[in-house]
């Protein structure tokens, strides 16, 4: 087993925001060598499960990635919907799917923003119907960002007036409602290319808290990790990691969100942003440990 694991975010360090998918082979191809190789590697994701499976799994299955699994020592993982649900992935494939009820949303209100998006904003979003913990909405890959994030907000009031009216207590950015006892537990957590309803249970940290539970059930863990992601909240998986007394880095794939400080290395990738800095890092280490 090298000495070496890995947690990414998918949207930006490994699947495109403008087409959300792997489109850069050597992705794949050193995935697959680093998980051959014995590294553990998790993806911590607001994806579903579904997307997962189809936009990540299959393509690395595409490249080897059964074959690369079924070495001893190899481990893959996934946590989907920030934490809401999670998976083995073996050599057989995506496992069984485990869905966190408890910090689900109630049917009533999923349905209410599902006729929201239908009624109002379908001309330049959609809703992800395989979310099994929280409410995606989504910009349509046939939208400019620009008409995107300018309905982004408006969405976004619309969205929070529909679950503070519902009595669920809910936080927009720096605006919250609270409920009948004055609680906060769910929020509107936009990104560029969607806009989350959640708990606020979930992130990225509880993520990488169940990677690792499982990685630690298979065998030794690597003392050095990397997690890679795009956003602020994928400093979190970091975070995580540092507090449970590994070595970690950072890689910072979108740095232009405004780099965190924090007691821990954080990596840019020269002008690289989003998947070309994604693969740069992964092949960096590929070569690193002389796989290929």
């Amino acid at each position: 087993m090298v000495d070496l694991g890995l947690l990414f975010d998918v949207d930006g360090p490994l699947a495109s925001p403008v087409s959300r998918t792997i489109r850069i082979p050597s992705i794949l191809d050193d995935l697959v060598s680093l998980a051959a190789a014995g590294a553990p590697i998790a993806f911590i994701t607001g994806r579903s499960d579904a997307f997962v499976r189809d936009e990540v799994i299959g393509p690395l299955f595409g490249a080897g990635l059964g074959e690369a699994l079924a070495k001893p020592g190899a481990r893959m993982f996934g946590v989907f919907e920030k934490g809401g649900s999670w998976a083995p992935i073996t050599a057989e494939g995506l496992g069984q799917l485990t869905v966190d009820k408890s910090v689900a949303l109630p049917d009533p209100v999923i349905d209410a923003v599902r006729d929201l998006v239908a009624n109002r904003f379908s001309d330049v979003m959609f809703f992800d119907e395989t979310k099994h913990a929280m409410i995606s909405v989504e910009q349509r890959v046939d939208v400019a960002s620009a008409d995107y994030l300018a309905a982004q907000s408006q969405f976004d009031d619309a969205a929070f007036t529909v679950l503070s009216e519902a009595g669920l207590g809910v936080k927009l950015r720096d605006r919250s409602a609270p409920d009948a006892a004055g609680r906060v537990p769910f929020r509107l957590d936009p990104t560029i290319i969607s806009t989350d309803i959640e708990s606020v249970l979930l992130d990225k940290d509880r993520g990488a808290r169940r990677a690792i539970e499982y990685f630690r059930s298979l065998g030794p863990l690597p003392s050095r990790w990397r997690t890679v992601g795009d956003s602020r909240s994928d400093y979190l998986m970091a975070d995580h990691l540092i507090q449970s007394g590994f070595e970690v880095a950072h890689v910072d794939v979108r740095p232009s969100d405004g780099i965190l400080e924090r007691p821990y290395r954080v990596i840019t990738i020269g002008d690289d942003i989003h998947d070309d800095a994604g693969a740069a890092f992964l092949t960096h280490w590929v070569r690193a440990l002389a796989l290929r």
